[in-house]
């Protein structure tokens, strides 16, 4: 990493230089003449700009298009590691950023051309979240500045990062909070600005944690959790790779996971380096997310537990868990995906597990077959396509892309998928119904759409304690409250992404 980047002075709580170093870095960067200062930024800086404009301009995942430039410009190591961060950390606090740009700046946001407003949203991150002298911060974002938008450009970022560099972050909260709240009676508007999410999106979050039987209050916790960049969690495939197998090849740092029993914390490190990863005897997989497919797999049936069904099981994290799952049984899984690239990602999760756990990998529309295989399975899951509100600190962007208006398309859809979901499994058999979402409009109403409607066809539905049985395969104690029969796992209190479970047996 260049020396620009490393701490070089004293620093309080929140990683700011502080006194005669800070006072250094303020010096060295007014005494530049323009002539002086670089004019191009390093290619971490650069990469994270890239990652920006493609999710800007492409509505491009941050996920998908930084990994494949890191990889094509070499970096890698800390330089890889501080692009990442640039990159996401940018993405998630784009709203708290923009509050402060435009304070900063004198100006609204919309006016300020998308690609300059980038390079100020890096470089702000730079200064009020990143440990990076404020100099360097502000030499190397202009730097790239002049070379990706011009001179004339270059200069306002210039001006706008100076201005930011004046205020501490703990002060910058406080303005952009009462510029936001300035009666103090509109703490969702408050806690949007600093916190930056969408109102909206706070709202149905505290709604979601009310329903859960918490408190409205936890939301603060809850965003801050959103902000904060989740540690990788690994699956150790039972019957392919064994956790503590698993640890000893990861090696220093790594550790069991606190909620899947085979859930293994790298700590540091690239898990595509690690052999089983390779090879698919293991994968990267959230906790939470392992932890609904052990819960349908476990889940009482009546009758015969022969062949299972994944009706979404695009990229394939949970069908590899539940195909690793019914080769130690004696059954078989049917993987189905809409989508035929996401129909091949699942191919190539399971391509480790036994063959004769896999009846087949299939490219359709889940909702056709309540109506094409009527009673065929004993188990499936319905992992539906939802707003992704669980998994906003895994895609920053999501959070700027979503609108209340997709979620009436998406709960007409996840009610559909799970109708036909209770029209495939037999009588006697499970459903698991899954969103990595919270949202009451895509959790609670659609089971209970869903129910009524399967009533009306003559199908009976039984509601299971989901909690009970996640309590029995889960790694250790959760932290569950009130006397719900389904399952809502948080960011803030288990450290896994905001999963919802519900279990259905067909009678």
């Amino acid at each position: 990493m260049s020396d620009d980047r490393r701490d070089t002075g004293r620093r309080d709580e929140r990683g700011r230089q502080r006194g005669a170093a800070r006072a250094e870095g303020r010096t060295q960067r007014s005494a530049q003449a323009p002539s002086q200062r670089t004019r191009h930024a390093d290619v971490a800086r650069a990469t994270a700009y890239d990652v920006l404009r493609a999710v800007d301009e492409s509505d491009s995942y941050a996920n998908l298009v930084l990994p494949p430039l890191l990889r094509e410009r070499g970096v890698d190591g800390r330089d890889a590691a501080f692009a990442t961060e640039l990159a996401y950390g940018t993405l998630r606090l784009r709203g708290r950023y923009d509050a402060v740009i435009e304070q900063a700046a004198g100006r609204d946001v919309a006016r300020i051309d998308p690609p300059v407003l980038d390079l100020l949203r890096l470089g702000t991150h730079q200064l009020l979240g990143m440990r990076v002298p404020a100099h360097a911060a502000v030499s190397q974002t202009v730097g790239l500045a002049r070379s990706r938008v011009g001179t004339g450009a270059s200069q306002f970022v210039n001006a706008v990062l100076r201005a930011v560099s004046r205020e501490e972050p703990a002060r910058w909260l406080e303005l952009i909070g009462d510029a936001a709240d300035p009666d103090g009676q509109d703490p969702v508007a408050r806690l949007a600005v600093t916190e930056s999410h969408p109102a909206w999106i706070v709202r149905a979050l505290r709604e979601a944690l009310v329903g859960d039987g918490r408190s409205a209050d936890d939301v603060t916790a809850l965003l801050a959790a959103d902000n904060t960049a989740p540690r990788v969690a690994l699956v150790a495939r039972p019957g392919l790779v064994d956790p503590a197998e698993l640890v000893e090849q990861i090696g220093e740092g790594a550790r069991p996971g606190a909620v899947s029993p085979y859930a293994v914390v790298p700590g540091s490190g690239d898990p595509a380096a690690v052999e089983a990863v390779r090879t698919g005897r293991a994968g990267v997989q959230d906790e939470g997310s392992q932890l609904v497919a052990l819960a349908l797999a476990a889940a009482p049936l009546d009758g015969p537990d022969e062949r299972w069904l994944d009706l979404c099981a695009g990229p394939g994290g949970k069908a590899s868990l539940l195909a690793a799952l019914a080769a130690g049984r004696g059954a078989r899984l049917v993987a189905n995906e809409v989508a035929p690239h996401r129909a091949r990602l699942v191919e190539q999760a399971l391509r480790a597990v036994a063959g004769s756990a896999v009846e087949s990998v299939r490219t359709g529309d889940g909702r056709e077959f309540g109506a094409a295989e009527p009673d065929a399975y004993d188990r499936v899951m319905v992992d539906a396509p939802c707003t992704g509100l669980g998994a906003l600190r895994r895609r920053p962007e999501s959070r700027w892309r979503r609108t209340p208006a997709d979620l009436t398309g998406l709960a007409a859809l996840q009610r559909e998928l799970l109708g036909s979901a209770l029209r495939t499994v037999r009588p006697g058999g499970v459903v698991a119904y899954v969103t990595c979402s919270p949202h009451l409009v895509e959790t609670r109403l659609v089971v209970t759409d869903a129910v009524r409607a399967a009533a009306k066809d003559g199908l009976e539905v039984e509601l299971l304690d989901a909690r009970a049985v996640v309590r029995e395969v889960a790694a250790g104690p959760l932290d569950l409250v009130g006397d719900r029969r389904d399952l809502q796992l948080w960011p803030h209190v288990h450290g896994t992404d905001a999963m919802h479970l519900t279990l259905l047996r067909r009678l």
